[in-house]
């Protein structure tokens, strides 16, 4: 069962320290919440390490940089960690699999400027599907979010067998203009077409691993995971042993007018710990 709470004061004696989901919790891209900011110090005040753990298939110090833009500078959280940071190590090291079973020529497909994603690493940037060795998803622009309108391209790389490494398995994802399909979405796509995925980030292992190394290797059942998916940061979470606590205002909202945690979750799994509205001491 799900116990909702109205802060993280009331249980703050359960945990040593957090993960903080970033989209729709801590910020929906235009500011910080006021009230995550006020939370977050009080966490910190009370002892406890906050690492802000986002899908975004960017490396972490651009996401210290935007979170410093939005109101959330880096003396006020204890670090970031990204599906994205966790991509471009593990493609460093090349010392396990998947990473070590890509080739050198990377078809990248990311929002801005995707160059930026192979700086440091002996890879070359490709547009040219032909050269490519595998395709790199690390993001999308807005615009071009429907993962519809990849079909046709999609085909062709899955019968070329273009592996995929997505680093964002985010289904959905806050814009200007609302929901839209994230790249978790367009995997899944490249998935149902007979391609090869690989997953970089929350529900998967990987990220949730580093970042325990980066709190210093805490026992798991002291450590809580906040997010508002119950895809990603609670299933994600319970998998490493994590308490987990789900923000209801954030993708789930309008499903939630309609349904109970429990019933939306319809798995012990995917079922959190705790629920609160939105993310407050």
């Amino acid at each position: 069962m799900t116990q909702p709470i109205a802060g993280l004061g009331e249980i703050a004696d359960r945990f040593d320290h957090v993960l903080l989901d970033q989209w729709g919790t801590v910020h929906e891209g235009k500011a910080v919440f006021p009230e995550a900011r006020d939370c977050i110090r009080a966490l910190r005040a009370a002892g406890k390490k906050v690492i802000i753990l986002s899908n975004s298939g960017r490396r972490s110090d651009v996401n210290t940089e935007r979170l410093a833009e939005l109101g959330l500078p880096p003396d006020e959280h204890d670090g970031v960690l990204t599906s994205g940071e966790v991509a471009w190590h593990g493609l460093q090291a090349r010392a396990e699999p998947p990473f070590n079973r890509f080739g050198r020529h990377a078809l990248l497909i990311a929002r801005g400027n995707a160059l930026s994603m192979i700086e440091g690493l002996d890879f070359v940037a490709v547009t040219n599907p032909a050269r490519a060795d595998f395709i790199w998803l690390a993001g999308l622009d807005d615009l071009a979010a429907d993962p519809e309108a990849w079909r046709e391209e999609m085909e062709g790389y899955a019968a070329r067998g273009l592996p995929m490494l997505c680093a964002n398995p985010d289904l959905t994802m806050y814009t200007p203009r609302g929901l839209l399909p994230a790249p978790g979405a367009l995997a899944r796509l490249y998935a149902e077409l007979g391609g090869i995925v690989h997953y970089v980030g929350k529900p998967h292992s990987a990220i949730f691993a580093a970042a325990l190394r980066q709190l210093g290797d805490p026992k798991p059942e002291r450590v809580l995971m906040v997010g508002d998916s119950l895809d990603h940061d609670v299933a994600g979470g319970r998998r490493a042993g994590l308490l987990t606590l789900l923000i209801t205002a954030g993708v789930h909202a309008k499903a939630l007018e309609h349904a109970t945690v429990g019933d939306l979750a319809g798995d012990p799994m995917r079922t959190p710990d705790w629920a609160i509205p939105r993310l407050k001491w």
